[in-house]
C-alpha cells in the first residue's frame, strides 16, 4: 500500500498584469514551497511542483489533465498574486479530483522600510486567496482549507493528513470488494445499494459463491502450507495443541489453507476487501478466524456476515493510515460493563479482530465455537492499547448514505475472559454512555463498524466531505436535543 504511488500536484494562480519578472518569481517560490512539501516526512504521497496557471485555458487545462492522470490523487492551489476567480470556473467545475486551498504566503514577516508596491505585486496571498475563496463557495465546492506559513509544523501536518485521506478516496474508486455468499438472513442494516455505492464511489462488489472458495483453497500446496506454519511459530505465540506434532495440528493446517486460498483468490481477481457468512460456508470445516485475521493485518478489508460497506471502509482506512501507528480493525460492539462512574464497551467479534489493533504479541489458541455449525476454529487473542480510537458506521439510509463516528477513549483491559476466548478492545464512549448510545440509535448507526486507533477526527470529516457522505459525529460536544436537530436539518439538506 505505498504511498508514493500518488501524487499531489502543487498549482499556484496568477495573472499576466504583473509583467514575465514577477511571473518568474512566482515560479521559483511555488517551486520551493512545493519542494519543501515533497520532503516533509509528514506527507506521505509525492508533491508535484506544476507550472503557474494565469489564464481560464491553462487552469481547465490543467484541472482536464489531473482528472486524467491515473497517479495524481488530487491538487494543491495556492495564489500567490491576484488570480481573478472567473478564470477558474470552467476547471473548478470539471475538476473530477479532490483539491486542498493552501492560504499561505512566501516570506513571514512584513518588510516594513521597505515594503513598496512592486513588493505588494507580488506579494497579495491575502487578498488573491479571497477571491479564489468566493468563487470555490459560490460554486458550492467541497474543499479543504488550511491557512498558515508553509513551513509551520501545523499546516504541514493539515496537508498531510488530508493526503492521506485524499489517498483513501482514490483507494475507494478502484476498490473491488469479494462477497462470499449473502448477507445474513433478515439482517437490515448490512444491506444496502451496491449499484448506488458504484455510482457515487466508484467501488465495486462482487458476489462469489463459497465453492469458489473451496476450490481456490483445494489447490493450496502443501509447500505453501508449510510455509505458513513457519511464519505463524515464529511471529506467534501458538499453543502446544497447534504446533507441529500437537494433536490438532491438523486444525492449524486447515487455517492456513484458507489463508492461502483466499489470498490467492482475491489477489488473481484484483480484490482489496471481502465478506464472508458463519451462516453459508458450504464445503468448509472451519470458519475463517485466524485466516480473515491476518489477511486484515496485511491491508485487506472485512466485514462479517455480508457486511460489504464495512468492508469497503477498513480497507480505505487502511489506506488511509498506511505507515501510522494505532491499526484498524473490523469490529462490532460487543456488550457492556455497567458500573458506578462510567459505563464501559466490550468490542469484539466471534473471531474476525484484526491484529494492527494488538497491544501485545497474539496468542494462537483452538476454541469451540457455538456458531456456525463447523469445526473448532482457530484464532489469534490480544487486546487492544489505550489511547483515542473512533468507532465508524456505514449505513444506506435510502435517499443517501450515512457514516455515523463516535470518538473513544480506548483503556487497557484488566481482566482476562478465559471462557470468552476472543481477541477484543475495551472503551469509553464519548462524551458518556448514555449520550454516545442514544445519539448513535438515532443516527441509524449499524452494530458493526471500522474501528480505528490511526486515523483522527479531522480526517474522518474531511473524508465524508470528500465523498459527499452525510456524517453525524458523536464526540466530547455532543448533546442529544442538537443532535436530534441536525439529523432533521439533514433530512431537509440531503432532499
Amino acid at each position: 500500500m505505498s504511498l508514493k504511488n500518488y501524487e499531489l500536484w502543487f498549482v499556484t494562480g496568477s495573472q499576466h498584469l504583473y509583467g514575465p519578472k514577477t511571473l518568474e518569481q512566482v515560479a521559483a517560490n511555488s517551486q520551493e514551497i512545493a519542494q519543501h512539501l515533497n520532503t516533509s516526512a509528514e506527507i506521505p504521497v509525492n508533491v508535484v511542483f506544476k507550472p503557474t496557471v494565469k489564464t481560464a485555458d491553462e487552469i481547465s487545462a490543467m484541472c482536464s489533465e489531473a482528472n486524467n492522470a491515473e497517479n495524481c490523487i488530487g491538487i494543491i492551489t495556492w495564489m500567490h498574486t491576484f488570480s481573478p476567480s472567473k478564470m477558474w470556473i470552467n476547471g473548478l467545475s470539471n475538476l473530477q479530483k479532490p483539491f486542498l486551498h493552501l492560504h499561505t504566503q512566501f516570506g513571514t514577516e512584513i518588510p516594513w522600510d521597505e515594503i513598496d508596491m512592486n513588493y505588494m505585486n507580488l506579494n497579495q496571498a491575502a487578498h488573491g486567496c479571497r477571491e479564489y475563496g468566493f468563487i470555490c463557495s459560490r460554486l458550492r465546492l467541497a474543499r479543504k482549507v488550511v491557512a498558515g506559513h508553509w513551513k509551520d509544523a501545523s499546516v504541514i501536518s493539515q496537508v498531510g493528513e488530508w493526503s492521506r485521506v485524499a489517498s483513501g478516496v482514490a483507494e475507494m474508486k478502484q476498490l473491488k470488494v469479494a462477497r462470499f455468499g449473502d448477507n445474513m438472513r433478515n439482517v437490515a442494516v448490512t444491506e444496502g445499494d451496491k449499484v448506488e455505492a458504484q455510482i457515487q464511489f466508484g467501488l465495486t462488489v462482487d458476489a462469489w459463491g463459497v465453492g469458489d472458495l473451496v476450490k481456490a483453497m483445494d489447490e493450496v500446496s502443501e509447500q505453501d502450507i508449510d510455509a505458513l506454519i513457519s511464519e505463524y511459530e515464529a511471529e506467534y505465540d501458538v499453543v502446544a495443541e497447534l504446533k507441529s506434532g500437537g494433536e490438532r495440528h491438523d486444525s492449524l493446517r486447515y487455517s492456513a489453507r484458507i489463508e492461502k486460498g483466499l489470498k490467492n483468490f482475491l489477489d488473481a481477481g484484483g480484490y482489496k476487501a471481502f465478506t464472508t457468512n458463519f451462516e453459508n460456508l458450504y464445503g468448509m470445516k472451519q470458519l475463517p478466524g485466524f485466516a480473515v485475521q491476518r489477511l486484515m493485518k496485511q491491508g485487506y478489508g472485512f466485514g462479517g456476515e455480508g457486511d460489504w460497506k464495512t468492508a469497503a471502509l477498513v480497507r480505505t482506512f487502511k489506506v488511509m493510515a498506511e505507515g501510522l501507528p494505532g491499526g484498524t480493525s473490523f469490529m462490532e460492539d460487543y456488550t457492556y460493563h455497567m458500573e458506578d462512574g462510567g459505563v464501559k464497551v466490550l468490542g469484539a467479534h466471534m473471531l474476525e479482530v484484526c491484529e494492527s489493533i494488538a497491544a501485545q504479541k497474539p496468542r494462537v489458541e483452538i476454541h469451540r465455537l457455538g456458531i456456525g455449525g463447523k469445526d473448532d476454529p482457530v484464532r489469534s487473542l490480544f487486546t487492544a492499547p489505550e489511547g483515542i480510537g473512533f468507532n465508524v458506521a456505514w449505513m444506506d439510509m435510502g435517499n443517501r448514505f450515512r457514516l455515523v463516528c463516535n470518538e473513544l477513549q480506548v483503556e487497557k483491559m484488566e481482566n482476562a475472559m478465559p471462557k470468552l476466548p476472543v481477541a477484543a478492545a475495551y472503551w469509553s464512549p464519548k462524551p458518556d454512555f448514555a449520550t454516545s448510545a442514544a445519539a448513535w440509535i438515532y443516527a441509524g448507526g449499524a452494530h458493526h463498524s471500522a474501528f480505528t486507533m490511526a486515523l483522527s477526527k479531522a480526517q474522518i470529516e474531511d473524508f465524508a466531505e470528500m465523498l459527499n457522505l452525510e456524517l453525524l459525529m458523536i464526540d466530547d460536544k455532543t448533546e442529544i436535543g442538537e443532535f436530534k436537530k441536525e439529523i432533521r436539518l439533514n433530512e431537509v439538506f440531503y432532499k
